[in-house]
């Protein structure tokens, strides 16, 4: 990747609409590397974040709570929930008090797979051509955006 006027062979009206462009492409972008990497995982990005909610939580909490939490909202999370269920990373926990409720947490097989993707994931270069100021001010950019 370089300079995205090259990458897709356009012009630009001006430099917002291409920092704008720029910004869906890289995002397209890390998109791709992303369901790559996870790929041999037998998990998506979404079940990733889900299983990294429930790490940092500590504890059973509701598939809502789950939902609220994740970076990309997905409109399939049950759908995610039920297929990382089946393969015993995550279980549902019925609620005594109440039938309608349910919490998940993450099983020690889960929290396996998030110790092996965390020690590949220290070798992944997404970001690996900024500086940590560089990085610290695009993260505020970004912000800015939004």
């Amino acid at each position: 990747m370089g300079d995205i006027s090259k990458d897709i062979q356009s012009t630009f009206p001006s430099e917002k609409v291409k920092a704008l462009i720029n910004i869906k492409y890289t995002a397209n972008w890390i998109n791709s590397n992303e369901n790559e990497f996870f790929k041999p995982f037998g998990i998506s990005p979404q079940q990733f974040n889900i299983l990294r909610i429930l790490r940092g939580a500590g504890k059973a909490i509701k598939v809502q709570e789950i939902k609220d939490r994740m970076i990309e909202r997905a409109p399939n999370a049950t759908r995610l929930m039920d297929k990382l269920c089946s393969k015993n990373f995550i279980e549902r926990i019925p609620c005594p008090d109440d039938r309608r409720v349910v919490h998940i947490a993450i099983t020690t097989d889960g929290l396996n797979l998030l110790a092996e993707i965390d020690k590949l994931g220290e070798k992944r270069k997404i970001l690996d051509k900024l500086t940590e100021e560089e990085a610290k001010q695009l993260s505020n950019l970004l912000d800015k955006v939004r």
